[in-house]
């Protein structure tokens, strides 16, 4: 049990690095990244779920999911849709892999 640690760097994706398929990376890495921006986003606005959730055009349950990280209930469009309609704008960048 005393075996020194053997430490291996991960890639920017933490998702790739579990072992997801390159494309499914992809799609839960930006999933996140919008989830982590929606919960910022109703935590700075000092407004109740109730009140969170009808700014961003969704129930407030649905809301609840989001902000305990249910990525499975989220796609890429819904959570463009929640940003788009909380004033906010999402820009997305393609770049050739390494």
């Amino acid at each position: 049990m005393n075996a020194p640690l053997k430490m291996i760097k991960g890639s920017d994706n933490v998702f790739r690095d579990l072992g997801f398929p390159e494309g499914e990376a992809q799609n839960l890495l930006l999933r996140t990244d919008l989830m982590i921006k929606i919960e910022q986003l109703v935590k700075k606005s000092g407004l109740i779920q109730n009140e969170a959730a009808e700014m961003l055009g969704i129930t407030q349950p649905r809301l609840n999911d989001l902000l305990k990280g249910r990525i499975e209930k989220f796609s890429l469009d819904a959570l463009v849709n929640m940003l788009a309609r909380a004033g906010m704008q999402v820009k997305m960048t393609v770049k050739k892999a390494a």
